[in-house]
């Protein structure tokens, strides 16, 4: 029998431990990737998407079934190599494989939007993949030699390029080992650490006395993880959610069902919880890599983002350099946070975004936004590519914004205005250029024609003072004009721009709002040709690029992305187009359910715990974030005593817009008033927009603000430094034992102050919630309305008052911070009191008072009577 951890029986766990426990494993993709890579970093010369190359599931599948009897498609192949230590283990799938009596040909397929009739050979990490799978093939077949064949097939056309090249085993297999023993640092240090933290592990005992019901929670996620099934957890403030998920995780880990964990966030402060977390474990003893993912925009060293080595020292041969900064932070830290990856990126002078996407190659835990594993573009690929499942385990903080994230993730929009306003900068740009080299060729002509008349000796030195590169205007000196004039590009993409925007016309045509569609084909069409020549044409390579150049190459990835979502339509899309109130006209592939595409991201590991503080009703987030029935839900027990929540309901004001009124708006303030007088201290208003903001504002301004009363109004802060000044006004005066004054800081519903602030005792005593929090009413609402309906489920419900009552229990979550927090929730809407809406309160919230704004002082004063 095995052991016991949270009550299970580990040994099913422990026999595949011992199995793997002296295995290192690596990807035949994985493995020439890291080792093959050298040069610069130069985004100019990397239009096409990944994938574009990598995934090109439809022309794989095409091109196999075209194949004859003796072709096997997707072969999986595996070699162990023997160490001392240990055996590493490279495994992969070949594509395809024709052995017969002729010949024996590894093939290798790529699909691109790249005229395949104009590439010169295969991309050196490709053709390196299939020599892998040649080796691998050869030694299990015993092969004397064989070719290696890739294929290339243009995703648009399908025309198809071969590369072959033949090898004898003995070539392959000298190759493959010289990777291997090139690898085998890298390998020996993974065996090495491994040991450590397994041994750690071992030793780990929870870092608290467990809470109330902690216990169990710890239980559900682990129980959730050896099952390998998903759980949907939801976990009031204080439950301690983070190590709750976290610390099973581990043990999982150390009980060898997981490889790896990769903490998601939406929000950065979360990915700092996350962290100072595990550092928590690390002093008590834990031995554990992490490393936080930082946005490019935010750790690139440069005030302008130019991944290019004219532009950027740190994009001069990166490759060259990388790995040696790698193993550098490797050997010397456990924690790689946005700060170390920047000190050692700078001491080897390499890109510290993609040092930090490489480390999350040796952490055990990589912590990270949620695009990392959902987005259908900067998905990590190194992990999740090539529709490998690892043995992963997925902690989804804050889930329920995992909905809104999903939507957008895999919905896709274009714009008629920007067709034309690219094809005019494309025409402009034409223009110009032939009209400067029309006169630039008019003065070289007078300078031949003076040079004539020259003698020897005049001409050597005209030619000095001038200059070699001036006069030969074939080598992009003065003269030089851009590849999109030169080869004729500017004017396909205007005329593929016209053929796009004549097909939007037509749509606009018949739509005065916004118009559902049955079908894009026709548009697609004229799309895909489009792209072809973006493509084309963002894959040639010239030093000097107009500056219209970078423009198409944004447009070009949301062709792409647009493209990618239209492959991936089902009965879960919507299509629409509409006309907006700035007069653009929109075309766009709405994702109203993403549950399949965020449930096929889910089966990339072994297990996923979803959790938030408000998920609520449990049952809608399962359904639309990927669940199914056999997977789990709990609801945790809040460690709060309820009695410390005052919890008052008005009965007599609302937000709706039918009763919007001057009158309303004063009651409101006034209600505010009623509510802050009782006791000194902070407070925060919430209203559900920043115009009904402003109002109530100003009311309260002109009728009750004076001297001991400090008003700040939240405004479009767009640096983080502005919002944590913000949030500081809240901190200093909470921790200064003055409360003499009272501060009000009036902010947006389901705003940046809504949720993911941490402000504890008295940094924040009362939360003041105007309205029940529906989002407005628009045409992408009122499409999820009715597709809900027709689903057969309360489509307002789904599209309006679940969304807004979680915007106002994440509002009110920001009161009750710890378990010595006393302060009030205030709920200023009438609507609160229907059935609709008080079925959603959560279990803590069993117990409230209605007001009116002539007893909420008299109740509030009570309440605060009881705890002062």
């Amino acid at each position: 029998m095995g052991s016991l951890i949270f009550g299970l029986d580990v040994e099913i766990a422990m026999e595949r431990g011992k199995q793997c426990e002296k295995e290192i494993r690596i990807s035949v993709r994985g493995l020439v990737e890291f080792l093959l890579r050298c040069g610069d970093i130069d985004n100019r010369r990397t239009a096409a998407p990944d994938n574009a190359m990598q995934e090109g599931s439809r022309i794989h599948r095409m091109i196999q079934r075209r194949m004859g009897a003796d072709y096997q498609a997707e072969v999986s192949l595996r070699h162990s190599w023997e160490t001392e230590q240990y055996t590493l283990v490279v495994e992969g799938r070949a594509d395809g494989i024709i052995d017969n009596d002729k010949e024996t040909v590894i093939d290798e397929i790529k699909g691109t939007y790249r005229d395949v009739a104009r590439m010169k050979g295969p991309v050196p990490v490709h053709a390196a993949q299939a020599k892998c799978y040649g080796y691998l093939y050869a030694l299990q077949k015993k092969k004397k030699k064989l070719r290696v064949r890739m294929t290339y097939c243009n995703l648009e056309t399908e025309d198809i390029r071969y590369f072959y090249e033949g090898y004898t085993f003995e070539e392959l297999e000298s190759w493959f080992l010289g990777l291997l023993e090139d690898y085998r640092r890298w390998a020996d240090y993974a065996w090495q650490w491994k040991e450590t933290r397994q041994a750690s592990i071992a030793g780990l005992e929870f870092p608290f006395s467990y809470r109330e019901g902690q216990r169990d929670l710890v239980s559900h996620v682990y129980r959730t993880i050896y099952h390998k099934k998903k759980l949907f957890l939801e976990a009031p403030t204080g439950t301690g959610k983070t190590i709750a998920a976290l610390f099973p995780s581990i043990k999982a880990v150390g009980q060898q069902m997981a490889d790896r964990i990769f903490y998601l966030t939406a929000k950065t402060i979360t990915r700092t919880v996350a962290e100072d977390t595990l550092n928590l474990l690390r002093q008590k003893g834990l031995r554990w890599k992490s490393v936080i993912l930082t946005a490019k925009e935010k750790i690139c060293f440069l005030e302008e983002m130019e991944c290019n080595p004219e532009k950027c020292p740190y994009a001069k041969g990166h490759y060259d350099r990388i790995n040696d900064a790698i193993y550098d932070l490797l050997v010397n830290e456990e924690s790689f946070t946005r700060e170390k990856i920047e000190e050692y990126a700078k001491r080897h002078q390499v890109c510290p975004f993609e040092m930090c996407l490489d480390m999350s190659l040796f952490s055990d835990c990589v912590i990270c936004d949620y695009n990392y594993l959902f987005d259908p573009h900067v998905y990590l690929k190194r992990f999740f590519g090539d529709g490998v499942h690892g043995e992963y385990i997925f902690l989804i903080d804050e889930a329920h914004n995992l909905l809104e994230r999903g939507r957008e993730m895999y919905s896709a929009v274009l714009v008629k205005e920007d067709f034309l306003e690219i094809r005019r900068e494309v025409k402009q740009t034409a223009m110009s250029e032939r009209e400067k080299k029309h006169r630039e060729n008019q003065v070289q002509g007078q300078l031949t024609l003076d040079m004539t008349n020259m003698s020897v000796m005049e001409r050597e030195r005209e030619e000095k003072a001038f200059g070699e590169e001036d006069t030969d205007f074939s080598k992009g000196g003065r003269g030089a004009v851009s590849v999109l004039t030169r080869q004729g590009y500017g004017e396909k993409l205007e005329y593929h721009l016209d053929r796009c925007n004549k097909e939007l016309l037509a749509l606009k045509r018949e739509c005065e709002d916004y118009r559902l569609i049955d079908s894009v084909d026709s548009f697609v069409q004229a799309l895909t040709r489009l792209h072809s020549v973006l493509d084309e044409y963002l894959d040639e390579q010239e030093e000097a690029a107009p500056p219209v150049r970078e423009r198409l190459l944004d447009f070009f990835f949301e062709v792409s992305h647009f493209l990618d979502i239209y492959e991936r339509l089902d009965e879960h899309y919507v299509k629409y187009t509409l006309l907006a109130q700035d007069g653009r006209f929109l075309i766009k592939l709405f994702c109203v359910n993403p549950r399949e595409n965020l449930k096929e991201c889910m089966l990339r590991g072994r297990s996923t715990i979803l959790f938030s503080a408000t998920f609520l009703p449990i049952q809608y987030y399962k359904g639309l974030l990927g669940g199914d029935s056999e997977d789990y839900e709990v609801y945790a027990k809040t460690v709060f005593h309820s009695e410390k929540r005052g919890l008052f309901i008005a009965g007599d004001v609302t937000s709706r817009y039918t009763r919007r009124s001057e009158e309303e708006f004063f009651n409101i303030a006034r209600y505010i008033d009623e509510i802050v007088k009782n006791r000194h201290g902070n407070y925060m208003v919430f209203c559900p927009s920043y115009s009904f903001l402003q109002e109530v504002y100003e009311k309260y301004q002109e009728h009750f603000a004076d001297e001991t009363r400090e008003c700040i109004l939240q405004s479009d802060y767009r640096r983080e430094e502005e919002r944590e000044a913000f949030l500081a006004r809240f901190t200093e005066s909470g921790d200064s034992g003055q409360e003499e004054k009272i501060l009000i800081g009036f902010c947006v519903l389901g705003g940046i102050f809504g949720e993911g602030i941490d402000l504890k005792r008295d940094s924040l005593i009362g939360a003041v919630i105007v309205g029940t929090g529906l989002p407005q009413v628009c045409s992408e609402r009122e499409i999820l309305k009715n597709y809900f309906d027709q689903m057969g489920e309360n489509g307002f419900d789904y599209s309006y008052r679940f969304p807004g009552m979680n915007k106002v229990l994440q509002a009110a979550g920001r009161v009750i911070r710890t378990a010595e927090d006393v302060g009030i929730v205030a709920l200023l809407d009438e609507r609160f009191l229907q059935p609709g809406y008080n079925r959603l309160f959560p279990r803590e919230w069993e117990y409230f008072q209605e007001v009116s704004l002539h007893t909420v002082a008299g109740r509030v004063e009570r309440f605060w009577d009881s705890w002062l």
